[in-house]
């Protein structure tokens, strides 16, 4: 008992030390925008959750604190728009990998003011909510941490699996721009060689008709 218990514990750590996501609060200032950006792998999973955090708890929003937000892909297509909002959401699968951008906007008003906004972002195994997971398969918690231990293997080794893509492609363009450089440098010897003997013929011809030598 003690001993499933410890790697019960064990598994647990690991999960949450294997989350990728992250959960931060900033403020952004009326008729500013503030862009925050996600690298996210293609066919990936990615939710956010945003809102703007009430100054005076227990009454309402003012009127004045309303953001806008687009979420794009590094090639500029739009995956989620809304504007005038006070919270919200989105969640969608990744077509292509990259830098994606979410850039908040918050709208002009006079006398300027700032509007604290609460973003939660998650990509990949953190993207998925487990706690559903775990009351819709009604498995235990030592099953529950498995299958969440298991998912995020499965991501580590596909980013092991694109690293090493990656990897690959910086070798083969060292090698091209080596080849390059190499022929470039031939070039350039065999410039500066033929530049010096067509000066040493100038000059030869030069002194022969002065009768210098």
């Amino acid at each position: 008992m003690k001993l499933q218990r410890s790697a019960l514990c064990f598994i647990a750590i690991l999960g949450l030390l294997s989350t990728i996501a992250h959960s931060i609060r900033f403020e952004i200032e009326s008729g500013h925008t503030k862009c925050i950006a996600e690298d996210i792998k293609s066919n990936s999973m990615t939710v956010g959750h945003y809102s703007i955090v009430n100054p005076n708890e227990g009454q309402p929003l003012p009127e004045s604190h309303r953001i806008t937000l687009r979420v794009t892909s590094a090639y500029g297509n739009s995956y989620h728009s809304s504007e005038n909002v006070q919270s919200g959401q989105f969640a969608f699968q990744a077509v292509e990998a990259g830098d994606y951008m979410a850039c908040f906007f918050a709208i002009d008003h006079q006398p300027p003011l700032k509007i604290p906004v609460e973003f939660d972002w998650r990509s990949g195994v953190a993207a998925k909510d487990w706690s559903n997971v775990a009351k819709k398969g009604s498995v235990d918690a030592m099953e529950y941490e498995l299958k969440k231990l298991a998912d995020t293997i499965t991501s580590i080794h596909d980013e092991m699996i694109y690293l090493r893509d990656r990897e690959r492609e910086m070798q083969e363009l060292n090698k091209v721009t080596n080849s390059r450089m190499a022929w470039l440098s031939f070039l350039s010897l065999f410039i500066c060689l033929s530049v010096a003997g067509m000066q040493i013929w100038h000059l030869k011809s030069f002194f022969e008709k002065k009768k210098l030598i």
